[in-house]
């Protein structure tokens, strides 16, 4: 036995994410599902690009443009 082994631990958080996973057996499977719903897309690189392109670059002080209605 090494002198550095931990007694066996399990935190109040994993054993209740353990015990949600044996009462309820296809929650990962639900999980999978939503992640590919939200998350999980192919990009189309194309659509990428061109929004890429279409983007309008910030000016260094917004709020002190010369478009100023007043002219200043």
């Amino acid at each position: 036995m090494s002198i550095f082994r931990r007694p066996d631990y399990t935190s109040e958080i994993t054993s209740f994410i353990d015990g949600l996973k044996a009462k309820k057996p296809t929650l990962e499977a639900e999980q999978r599902a939503g992640r590919a719903i939200w998350w999980d897309k192919n990009l189309n690189l194309a659509d990428q690009a061109e929004y890429g392109e279409a983007r309008v670059a910030q000016q260094p002080y917004v709020y002190g443009t010369s478009t100023h209605p007043n002219g200043n």
